[in-house]
């Protein structure tokens, strides 16, 4: 019975995953739609995990007995998991540590480390608390007003707390690498997320020169990272340059943040949970 518990929960999965097609729209519906084909099988998995390893190898459910292999299944599957997000953890542990033996420097009112590189780049590398990381090549080819636009930019990332939502993301992202369409929907993820900061700076800020600012970045930034990282340019992150410069050329769109009622869909994971009662 748990075995077969496990193949629903992949099959439905597999089906979730395979119908998504790019959505069209506004940011905040594009947003809420891929964000769900993108976290919602995942946590399908995981919940039927726990609740097959919560239930343990013997006993009954249905009036069908139970097996190990079900449960050696769940708990090799929960210890990858597990593995994953260490290995990830260490990885950004790192690009923190490297971000913190940069000098600091003074940019107006905001404070960076300042990164010994002739590339351009800018960007939050951290967790909760970011840090805003600039490169010399940056602040030597940039004019003041262009330097403003992009701090802005940086700022949206911090303000939404960008690095740590994408840590998890990401993580979620090498767990499930073998699901179809996962490589589509982190690279709209990664795009939509920047949206949302180049969303946050063009009303601090005026949005051509901002578009100006990132036509700069993203053609000369070699320089790119996907962990604790939120930066303007990302060339290798799927990054749609036209689709952000006509963003910001467009009339803004209105503010909708999604509403508390769009997250109970994701209830629906929990369902294998509920199974747990019905074991004996």
């Amino acid at each position: 019975m748990h075995l077969m518990m496990i193949l629903i929960a992949l099959g439905v999965a597999w089906w979730l995953r395979s119908s998504w097609k790019e959505p069209q729209g506004s940011w905040s519906l594009r947003w809420r739609r891929s964000l769900f084909i993108f976290l919602f099988p995942p946590l399908l998995i995981f919940m039927t995990a726990i609740a097959v390893l919560f239930m343990g190898a013997q006993g009954k459910m249905g009036g069908m007995y139970t097996g190990s292999i079900s449960y050696l299944l769940a708990l090799i599957y929960l210890a990858i998991f597990a593995i994953l997000c260490l290995r990830l953890a260490f990885q950004g542990w790192q690009s923190v540590e490297s971000a913190r033996n940069c000098p600091l420097v003074n940019l107006g009112d905001t404070r960076a480390r300042l990164l010994q590189t002739e590339a351009m780049f800018a960007g939050q590398i951290g967790f909760w608390q970011p840090e805003l990381v600039v490169s010399e090549g940056l602040l030597q080819t940039l004019s003041p007003n262009h330097l403003e636009s992009v701090l802005a930019h940086e700022q949206g990332h911090y303000q939404y707390r960008d690095t740590f939502w994408f840590f998890w993301l990401g993580w979620v992202r090498s767990c499930t690498a073998w699901l179809p369409n996962t490589e589509p929907l982190w690279q709209e993820l990664l795009v939509l997320r920047e949206l949302r900061a180049d969303s946050y700076a063009a009303l601090q800020v005026d949005p051509l020169v901002l578009a100006e600012s990132l036509l700069l970045v993203v053609s000369s930034s070699p320089l790119s990272s996907e962990i604790c990282c939120a930066a303007l340019g990302s060339p290798n992150a799927g990054d749609r340059l036209e689709q952000r410069v006509e963003a910001l050329l467009a009339p803004p769109e209105a503010n909708t943040e999604a509403q508390l009622h769009s997250w109970h869909s994701f209830l629906l994971a929990f369902l294998p949970l509920i199974t747990v009662i019905f074991h004996t």
